[in-house]
Parts: C-alpha cells; sequence; structure tokens
C-alpha cells in the first residue's frame, strides 16, 4: 500500500494506492480486462505474434490472437475517494515468468482470468499466488459461446482454497471489471486483517 499524497494538509485522509496484478493464460482477457477499466490511457507492451514464437507458445483455443504481451499491462481505476488501484497484467506465456517475481512486489493481491474452454490455461497462476500466500479472486471471463459454469464448479475444478472467491465476469466490461477488483480488494483487506489479529493474538 503506498500513500500517493503523504503530505496532506490539515489531517486530510491520505490517498492510497494498492498494486494488483491481472494473471492468467495465454489469451484469457487479461489485456482487455486491464483496457476495460482503466480511467487512464494503459500502457501495452504488445508485440505481433510471430512463426518463432508459435513454436513455443500453445495458441489452441485462441487462434485468431494476433499479438501478445511481452513484458506487461499497466492501468489506474479510483474505486472511491482515496483509493486508486495500479492494475499490473502479466504476460501469459511461460517464456515470460521470470518478470512475475518482480511485478507480484509490493502487491495486494491479483485477479486471476480464467477461460472454462482452457481452465487448465489458469493452473500455473493459481498455483504460484497460492504457494507465495497472495490473495487472488479466480474470475471466469465469459466468452460467448462458452457452455456457462457455476461459480462453486470452478472452485472444485481448481481445487481452490477454501473461501478463495469465484466470479463470473465480462472483460469488456468496464462495471463488470470493476466489480471483480472491488471483490479482490474486499477479500485481501479481510486477509490482511486476518494475518495482522495473528500476529499480535
Amino acid at each position: 500500500m503506498v500513500p500517493e499524497h503523504p503530505d496532506a494538509p490539515g489531517g486530510e485522509t491520505t490517498a492510497l494506492a494498492l498494486k494488483i496484478l491481472v494473471a492468467g493464460g495465454f489469451g484469457v482477457g487479461k489485456t482487455t480486462l486491464v483496457g476495460a477499466v482503466s480511467e487512464i490511457r494503459p500502457l501495452r507492451t504488445e508485440e505481433m505474434l510471430s512463426e518463432a514464437g508459435q513454436l513455443v507458445d500453445d495458441t489452441g483455443g485462441v487462434d485468431q490472437k494476433v499479438t501478445t504481451t511481452v513484458a506487461m499491462d499497466f492501468g489506474r481505476i479510483t474505486i472511491r475517494s482515496g483509493l486508486s488501484l495500479y492494475l499490473f497484467g502479466t504476460p501469459g506465456q511461460d517464456r515470460f515468468w521470470f518478470l512475475w517475481d518482480e511485478l507480484a512486489q509490493g502487491a495486494l493481491g491479483a485477479v486471476v482470468l480464467a477461460d472454462t474452454r482452457r481452465l487448465e490455461d489458469c493452473f500455473p497462476a493459481v498455483d504460484y499466488f497460492e504457494h507465495r500466500d497472495i490473495p487472488f479472486v479466480v474470475a471466469v471471463n465469459c466468452f460467448a459461446g462458452a457452455r456457462r459454469h457455476e461459480s462453486q464448479d470452478v472452485c472444485r475444478a481448481l481445487d481452490l482454497d477454501a473461501g478463495t472467491p469465484v466470479v463470473l465476469c465480462d472483460a469488456r466490461e468496464r462495471d463488470s471489471g470493476k466489480e471483480v477488483l472491488i471483490r479482490l480488494v474486499e477479500y485481501a483487506g479481510r486477509r490482511h486483517t486476518a494475518r495482522l489479529l495473528d500476529s499480535v493474538g
């Protein structure tokens, strides 16, 4: 948590800027989500897919995708007065995993985007955040034509820890994406409060 205005005069509430990661498999909608909710022009590090990249990247199920994130996406959204979220979209391919540790530094939590047609693509992100005890929510991006699954079914399929939220969303819609982020902040807040109470108990 980073104070945006540490020297605010007159006892005003210091504005908080929270770092959030947006993760998931290749082509699941991370860049779309960051772009949809960001109130600033999002920073994107997309490059055209190359023939060489096709030899190492699994593009099954996303045959129409022609670009890929090679470093990160970045956006910002104000949730309410005094609370902003800085969004960092991670690259989805295995060959860019070395960037994740840097991006995860100081993160309050993460959104793991999932596509039920390729649910196994989000396993690495789920494992990453579980092993590092970083709070996360799973946001099922409801693609047109994809079979709808209930949240509890996705939870069981991913073998999530008890209490990990699973929400349905449309990564293209700002309100839908914002609701996912609010759920994450609420969940991460509860987790951090519980840890604090455990440390002083």
